[in-house]
């Protein structure tokens, strides 16, 4: 088994959207089932091109992709889902996510109220993928592909469609670990509305801590072996940052204010960190302020 990194390059800056190539033994590649490399993450349809690219330094083109997992439907995770399964890719999905790829129609008007303008820029076009090339996969399912077995676990949190992929003692996580640029031992919370839960979160962590995995592979950025600190400090974050805008509104603050209050405060955090501007700009790509705020805020009314 033998992972690669690709980095999508998204909004024309590294290490902030990764797709990651798998490839294991080989199989009876006449058998759709056994057949390989296997694609983790999809990225947004705007960054297909960086990620053909990426897949072309190893030898592959998309014709040889035939299996794809996606951890969840956000588009800057799946939102090239469709295009993989219209060229005949299988796509393997959380069950609530999988209707939304079939018929991407409300994810788009859900982030065209957010991205307006912007959403070709940001995401590209996000088509429909056909029923047939998408596979439901619960938790605990196993996808057996090319001698390798990818396990599905449920881990909600961030979103209630939302798996991690184990794969020998490795987790391809998402989300549900956070966000952390390669190099800089800070890590950062994605929690975007709807869906975000403090509480089913930190269930999610404590799942997340008893697979014991030698390393971890994040969606926003890359792998890290540092697991367990890496997890106490995100479980540590999401009681800090929901106390924090807990206090904000508590003051009565409109939305532009507290947006504003909130991003300095997780500045000062990253900079206290040994965080450069250039740094924080590279998260906050990854992880625009406002979806977290508008997610808490949610949640706290909730």
């Amino acid at each position: 088994m033998r992972i690669e990194v690709l980095d999508l390059d998204y909004r024309d800056t590294p290490h902030t959207i990764a797709a990651f190539l798998v490839f294991g033994d080989s199989g009876d590649r006449a058998d759709e089932r056994n057949a390989g490399p296997v694609l983790v993450e999809t990225g947004p349809a705007s960054t297909l091109p960086a990620l053909e690219r990426g897949l072309a330094e190893y030898g592959v083109t998309a014709d040889d992709v035939r299996h794809v997992l996606v951890t969840h439907i956000h588009l800057d995770h799946a939102g090239a889902a469709g295009w993989w399964a219209q060229r005949g890719a299988r796509i393997y999905v959380h069950p609530r996510g999988a209707p939304h790829l079939i018929d991407p129609s409300k994810l788009i008007a859900s982030a065209t109220r957010i991205y307006g303008d912007l959403m070709d820029t940001l995401w590209g076009e996000v088509v429909p993928a056909p029923a047939e090339r998408v596979t439901v996969v619960e938790d605990g399912d196993v996808i057996e592909v090319e001698g390798m077995k990818f396990t599905a676990i449920e881990t909600p949190g961030h979103a209630s469609h939302h798996h991690v992929y184990r794969l020998e003692d490795v987790l391809f996580t998402g989300d549900a670990a956070g966000i952390r640029v390669p190099g800089f031992d800070w890590i950062d919370l994605p929690a975007p509305p709807p869906e975000f839960d403090l509480e089913i979160w930190k269930r999610t962590l404590d799942r997340l801590r008893s697979e014991a995995p030698r390393a971890i592979y994040r969606t926003h950025f890359g792998p890290s072996t540092e697991v367990a600190a890496e997890l106490d400090a995100l479980d540590a974050l999401l009681e800090e940052t929901v106390s924090t805008l807990r206090g904000l509104t508590e003051t009565g603050l409109e939305r532009p204010e507290l947006l504003a209050r909130y991003s300095a405060w997780v500045a000062d955090r990253a900079r206290a960190a040994g965080a450069d501007d250039e740094t924080i700009r590279r998260y906050e790509i990854a992880n625009p302020r406002a979806m977290s705020v508008d997610g808490i805020l949610r949640y706290l009314r909730r």
